[in-house]
């Protein structure tokens, strides 16, 4: 399926670009570096070509601004997908006609996710400008997703599925650019597959300043995507292991929550869940805030949904494990375990925000997080 559109500032420069979902709506932490990547190359004036694998959505008009060009490819997620050779993830975003566009002309092609790469361990584009773009070190986070997983079958999966990754992206990490999204997994391309093609390219956001307000708010919050078991856990243990006996409100805000974390939350007479905020309302929910927390159980990639309290709320708590890798943890306040949680709540509940904060974490967007001058470094590689 194809769409096609023209840019408004064309330059001789072409880029492929295969996504592993759809860049639009950019909803949920995940697609923020896709889609604010593809409109920062499109303002600096590259012409877009754009390849996007989907399950059940349909077709985004909005990318006709970005791109001269649009191609659709279903993903086969289904169980003859299932191999003992080849990640799930990859197996099932094997497409003939997508190779069949990308050997159309020579353009370099930038591969989003481990996900998208079939065609490069199999061979068939040696020779063009490559390009992959790390959400994670995949192998590590699925062996982190089975540590965290109670279900058997599921467990068994990510298992196997780390195993199959890790074969994967040895054999991958010597036939493209890699751009890491933190220095953690920077340095594990480097030292685990000797990766000798691997730099740090921060995240794309779509914030342009930091909004959060001087003062007080009313309440803690967790916010991200509760259908992410990782997250699930993350407010699991917040409950169980900071709020059993903390009198401070406590919102939770996010998508798809399970039955058993709607009944867990309901049962905590301070706490209040909010399923799928549209996205006033979670901006809403995130300015009102006195105290954000976003504790990890995995330290791979990078929580998008801490660069967004970071930029847009008040005082955020957070683990090592979620700041491993990346420059964020003078701006945060740092606890490993319940009690530590609670006292720094605690006190913090009781303190403003101050203007000078925002002072301090405007260094981010200047520094590290600066689209155009990221962006920048894509173009100068093509």
């Amino acid at each position: 399926m194809k769409e096609s559109s023209s840019g408004s500032k064309m330059t001789n420069k072409h880029l492929h670009i295969i996504t592993h979902d759809l860049p639009w709506p950019a909803d949920h932490g995940g697609l923020f570096d896709l889609f604010y990547k593809i409109k920062a190359l499109h303002l600096a004036g590259i012409q877009i070509h754009l390849h996007c694998f989907y399950l059940h959505q349909p077709p985004q008009e909005e990318l006709k601004n970005y791109a001269v060009s649009v191609n659709y490819y279903h993903r086969k997620k289904h169980f003859s997908r299932f191999s003992f050779r080849v990640p799930f993830i990859v197996n099932s975003r094997v497409n003939a006609d997508l190779i069949n566009n990308l050997k159309k002309d020579n353009h370099p092609i930038l591969m989003e996710g481990i996900h998208t790469t079939f065609y490069l361990q199999s061979g068939k584009l040696d020779g063009r400008m490559l390009m992959v773009r790390l959400h994670n070190t995949e192998f590590e986070y699925y062996k982190q997703l089975a540590r965290q997983e109670t279900g058997f079958f599921k467990r068994m999966y990510y298992r196997h599925e780390s195993r199959l990754l890790k074969k994967y992206e040895q054999k991958i990490a010597g036939k493209a650019l890699f751009l890491a999204v933190s220095n953690k997994d920077l340095s594990i391309y480097r030292e685990v597959f000797h990766a000798k093609r691997v730099m740090y390219l921060p995240v794309f956001i779509p914030y342009l300043n930091i909004e959060a307000k001087a003062g007080k708010g009313c309440y803690c919050l967790y916010h991200g995507n509760l259908s992410v078991n990782e997250n699930e856990q993350a407010v699991i243990w917040l409950l169980k292991n900071v709020f059993e006996n903390l009198d401070i409100p406590f919102v939770i805000a996010g998508k798809d929550p399970s039955s058993k974390l709607e009944r867990l939350a309901h049962s905590k007479s301070k706490t209040c869940l909010v399923a799928n905020p549209d996205e006033k309302e979670m901006r809403d929910l995130i300015e009102k805030a006195h105290i954000h927390l976003l504790p990890s159980f995995n330290n791979t990639g990078i929580k998008l949904k801490l660069l967004n309290a970071l930029f847009n709320g008040r005082h955020c708590i957070v683990n090592k494990a979620a700041v491993d890798g990346f420059s964020f943890e003078k701006y945060c306040h740092i606890a490993e375990d319940g009690p530590a949680f609670q006292n720094l709540i605690t006190t913090l509940y009781q303190q403003e925000y101050i203007q000078s904060e925002n002072e301090q974490r405007q260094e981010l967007l200047r520094e590290e997080f600066n689209n155009e001058r990221n962006a920048q470094k894509i173009i100068d590689l093509l």
